[in-house]
């Protein structure tokens, strides 16, 4: 497979931002990945798995490491009423797969910008659903090196979290529990949802969605909106004027900019209301 040397992470994160990954390859079979893997380990380097890079800030002085991309598991097939997407496919895209067969469950998923691996680690969700209401089961890449399909139910899946990173396993695939149903109901759901988007969310700028994971009892966006924080900017990243929940790369900013602005946001929500905010955005490399 192809190996690339000082991939510049900009290119593979939502946020547009960030510096090199020292290495870079996109795997096409789970042997292959399993053998990255090895070596990494063998070699005591760090390396990480990249779904659609929707959740992620690089450190501006890169990744000391080896950057594995998904994009080759993109098998995605259906049987009766059963999703199968490889970890690389886009959640839209596995949403359009199940409107046109038919298949209800999977609405919600269609404006996430992630992968279907990704969505599994975090248990994506949006609008009062999330993937653990219609996941069955998870094929993953042991620590041993080893493939085992993992029922949904022994997933630990909860708000924004699983075992699976603890565990050490990598997705490779996951099969859905769909229903049958219209599919101008499904495509009228998936509309109204899709406007709920462009309406209340930052489409038009780099952002990583919501940057802070909702605080019991509270609405991460409510709490920075009323620390008078929406539009508060640092060089070229800033919170948006639209959702105060998104931290957006407004104007060519720097991974430094966005995490400095992330770090005063919760350094002045805590002074203004007693709540920590806890970053959603995954962080890698030196900050």
């Amino acid at each position: 497979m192809e190996v690339r040397i000082n991939e510049p992470m900009k290119v593979h994160t939502s946020f547009r931002a960030g510096g090199p990954a020292a290495w870079y390859a996109e795997p096409e079979t789970a042997d292959d990945l399993g053998a990255l893997v090895s070596l990494c380990r063998k070699a005591g380097m760090p390396w990480y798995i990249l779904g659609n890079g929707s959740n992620l800030l690089v450190s501006d002085r890169g990744y000391p490491g080896l950057m594995i991309g998904t994009g080759r598991f993109d098998r995605l097939e259906t049987e009766g009423e059963i999703l199968r997407a490889g970890a690389g496919v886009l959640l839209s895209r596995a949403a359009s797969m199940a409107l046109k067969c038919g298949l209800t469950g999977l609405e919600f998923a269609a404006g996430i910008p992630g992968t279907v691996g990704g969505a599994c680690v975090m248990n994506a969700g949006a609008y009062g659903s999330e993937t653990k209401d219609v996941l069955l089961s998870a094929t993953v890449l042991t620590p041993e090196g080893q493939v085992r399909r993992i029922p949904a139910e022994e997933l630990e899946l909860g708000y924004r979290t699983s075992c699976i990173p603890g565990s050490g396993y990598v997705v490779l695939e996951a099969e859905y529990a769909l229903t049958g149903g219209e599919p101008e109901a499904i495509k009228a759901r998936m509309d109204e949802l899709f406007a709920k988007r462009r309406e209340k969310q930052p489409l038009e700028y780099p952002s990583a969605g919501s940057t802070f994971k909702r605080p019991q009892g509270h609405f991460a966006g409510q709490l920075i909106q009323e620390a008078g924080l929406k539009g508060f900017s640092l060089g070229g990243a800033a919170v948006s004027e639209k959702h105060a929940g998104f931290v957006i790369n407004r104007n060519g900013a720097t991974a430094s900019e966005i995490y400095e602005l992330c770090m005063e946001v919760k350094r002045r929500v805590l002074e203004q209301s007693g709540v920590e905010l806890e970053l959603e955005v995954k962080l890698l490399g030196e900050f």
